[in-house]
């Protein structure tokens, strides 16, 4: 490893001008598996290559999500216990009975009778809008298609959908100080969100409804219904999970199509682009910027020594940039083939709701670019202070007004 090497990826302040490739670039090239420091830690490997992201992906035994967690931050012993609750942070064989109770909602078949209520949902949100001729277009567009399907999934009402957002906001925003100002309010909000699926699953409870909280409450595992906090996790990781990824990637692939209009204007001429295009999107914002693993046992990964219970940190967005998978990577190609992305994780852990939000994402993209062709910048992007998730907090946009 280059004894000169000084390159940060963790320094959250750089996240706020966006993903810093080009240290992702240098890592690649010249660190790929790099022990990075921490503020107030102990440190990580940092691996940035596609290939030992994906290896390491497939090989929970030997770096495990449940020992230390997903995120970088070191947990105290009460809270980590916590968070091994949530199915992101669990290993086989536990996680294999978790992931088959939630599976059965997320199914193509079950995501695919779904389209015709996801075009519609998708409509009224651009029929809100188009008349107006500007709007923010996170917070007015690409928050509320996930808002209001993930809600319908999970049987909660439309007009509690902002409690969802705010919550969400505050769980995943937690190092940004526009939604909180400490990892207390995160807590709070958390139970705050726990409260109400609470309410919900008393209201539910053997009325044998056929939404996801119903399902869950109704499921067992190896002869055992979920108890309260098991059940209460489970909502937690539905409710962020299925509206946060999907509306930074909205607003994510909107700025890259403004940023790159001769692309928008390919997809304009050939809208039979735009399946590909969704996935240059994802692969290009890749919303989920990194998850941590922790090592069980001494290895080695190209030529480095890892030792038992250090941590490792699997950089997807390095990862969908490789020079190695993807040619020209740098380049934002709605045409790209192959584009095999790992934009939503790979292996045991990836994403349970990737065909509901590859559905959302088409549909949204095909209503605006149907009906506001001309949608540009009216003012910066500003950007999440945060090193885990690629979002954008504020997008203003301006277009032609049209009823």
């Amino acid at each position: 490893m280059p004894p000169t090497l000084n390159v940060d990826v963790y320094d959250l302040d750089r996240y706020v001008e966006g993903v810093p490739h080009d240290a992702f670039r240098v890592l690649r090239a010249e660190a790929p598996v790099y022990f990075h420091p921490e503020p107030d830690g102990v440190g990580f490997w940092a691996i940035t290559k596609y290939a030992d992201v994906v290896q390491i992906s497939k090989d929970p035994y030997t770096f495990s999500s449940w020992r230390g967690g997903t995120n970088i931050k070191d947990y105290p012993p009460d809270s980590l216990d916590i968070i091994r609750m949530l199915m992101l942070n669990m290993d086989p064989p536990q996680h294999n009975k978790f992931r088959r109770l939630t599976s059965t909602g997320f199914t193509p078949r079950m995501i695919a009778r779904m389209e015709e209520y996801i075009r519609a949902a998708a409509r009224k949100i651009v029929d809100d809008v188009a008349p107006l001729g500007a709007c923010d277009f996170v917070t007015k567009i690409a928050a509320e298609l996930p808002l209001v399907v993930i809600c319908d999934i999970m049987g909660v009402p439309q007009e509690d959908r902002h409690l969802v957002f705010d919550w969400s906001n505050r769980l995943i925003g937690f190092d940004d100080p526009e939604f909180q100002t400490s990892l207390d309010d995160a807590q709070i909000a958390a139970s705050e969100l726990w409260a109400y699926a609470n309410q919900l699953a008393e209201e539910r409870k053997g009325k044998g409804g056929k939404d996801l909280v119903s399902v869950l409450l109704d499921a067992e595992i190896d002869g055992e219904q979920l108890d309260e906090m098991e059940f209460d996790a489970f909502f937690l990781l539905l409710s962020v999970a299925g509206n946060e990824t999907t509306r930074n990637l909205i607003s994510g692939g909107m700025v890259a199509l403004m940023e790159h209009p001769e692309q928008r204007a390919r997809l304009l001429a050939d809208p039979t682009l735009l399946p590909s295009a969704v996935e240059e999107m994802l692969r290009w914002v890749t919303p989920v910027i990194h998850f941590r693993r922790t090592a069980t046992r001494d290895v080695e990964l190209r030529g480095q020594p890892i030792k038992e219970n250090d941590k490792v940190v699997l950089y997807y967005a390095s990862a969908n940039r490789d020079e190695e998978v993807f040619a020209d990577g740098h380049r934002f190609d709605i045409g790209r083939t192959p584009n095999d992305h790992i934009a939503f994780g790979i292996g045991q852990h990836s994403c349970l709701g990737l065909n509901l939000a590859r559905l959302e994402i088409k549909v949204m993209f095909e209503e605006l670019l149907r009906r506001m062709p001309d949608i540009e910048p009216a003012g910066p992007a500003r950007r999440l202070r945060s090193n885990f998730i690629n979002g954008v907090k504020e997008l203003p946009v301006r277009y032609t007004p049209s009823t």
